[in-house]
């Protein structure tokens, strides 16, 4: 028998020399013998046809995704449908039925407030925007007459509401009992705060005591009441005024109970309820955040005083 080369193979059936070499190796060449590094071919053999490619059928028996059952689409789009209207109406609807259901108390700043006190107050920020204090004087309503004024002065370690420098001055111009907050970060510590706080504000006899806004979730709760008391305590000793600690209802009974807290006067956020029901007594209640009132062209907090225009003489600096 007669032999030759891959490369001869290659030029008889018009392929590569390397093809030639490849169906050796894989034994498609009949009689091809390896001899060193050089394969040896048949004269005869024949070349090798192209490799059926087998194409991989989809299998016609995939699984089908399983179906859930009838009633638990339902389920889901009623649990759904229920937590969209829950939403909508503490978001919404609660605002929109308060303001146009019959107000059990005193219908005044364009929103109703709970009746049987008598000092009234708002605090305000950088929100409301530029105030007409001049107009806001003029033309207070008579029947609640707005009596003190607290302002946002400061945030954190480092923030300064753009607009308290010239609220603080104004207030007392136009002759609102003024007081000053800082809103508490759970991002500084309660020293760097309390000394954003005290190089801010420069209280004078007559203004109000300091109030420590207190609203951030935080993620470390022991880490933050910590620092949220060394705060407070260098609140105090610098000023010589208890401060009071503003927080909304639920908030107060999640993070602030500790009984640390209890020593200290409570201002409590809860709109749109005509009692405010909690377990401590409170100093300031924020009844409403729908108040209008002249000379203020954005939506501004209204607050009621717990007291006697004589008993809020004891929350102010001597």
């Amino acid at each position: 028998m007669n032999y030759i080369s891959a490369a001869e193979a290659a030029k008889k059936w018009g392929i590569s020399e390397r093809s030639v070499r490849n169906y050796c190796a894989e034994g498609r060449v009949d009689g091809a013998e390896l001899i060193g590094k050089t394969w040896t071919i048949p004269e005869s053999a024949e070349k090798p046809g192209r490799k059926k490619k087998t194409s991989a059928r989809r299998s016609s028996s995939r699984k089908q995704a399983k179906e859930m059952p009838h009633w638990q689409y339902i389920l889901i789009a009623m649990l759904v449908s229920s937590a969209v209207m829950f939403i909508a109406y503490h978001l919404v609807f609660k605002q929109v039925i308060f303001r146009f259901t019959t107000c059990e108390g005193i219908k005044i700043y364009e929103t109703c407030i709970p009746k049987g006190y008598n000092v009234y107050g708002l605090d305000i920020s950088h929100h409301q925007g530029k105030i007409n204090w001049e107009k806001l004087k003029r033309e207070n309503p008579k029947e609640c007459p707005i009596s003190f004024v607290y302002m946002k002065a400061t945030e954190g370690k480092d923030h300064k509401d753009t607009q308290f420098d010239t609220n603080w001055q104004k207030a007392k111009e136009h002759g609102f009992t003024r007081g000053a907050y800082h809103y508490f970060s759970p991002y500084s510590t309660g020293l760097e705060q309390a000394t954003m706080f005290t190089e801010t504000v420069k209280m004078e006899k007559g203004d109000l005591a300091p109030v420590i806004d207190v609203e951030e979730k935080p993620t470390d709760k022991a880490l933050f009441m910590q620092e949220l008391k060394i705060f407070i305590a260098k609140i105090e000793e610098h000023y010589g005024i208890k401060p009071i600690i503003y927080s909304g209802k639920k908030y107060k009974a999640r993070y602030l109970n500790d009984k640390y807290f209890d020593r200290f006067p409570t201002w409590i956020a809860h709109y749109y309820v005509d009692t405010l029901e909690v377990n401590q007594t409170w100093t300031i209640w924020q009844c409403s955040d729908r108040g209008r009132l002249p000379g203020i062209n954005r939506n501004v907090d209204i607050n009621i005083f717990n007291g006697t225009p004589e008993t809020l003489e004891n929350f102010k600096k001597r």
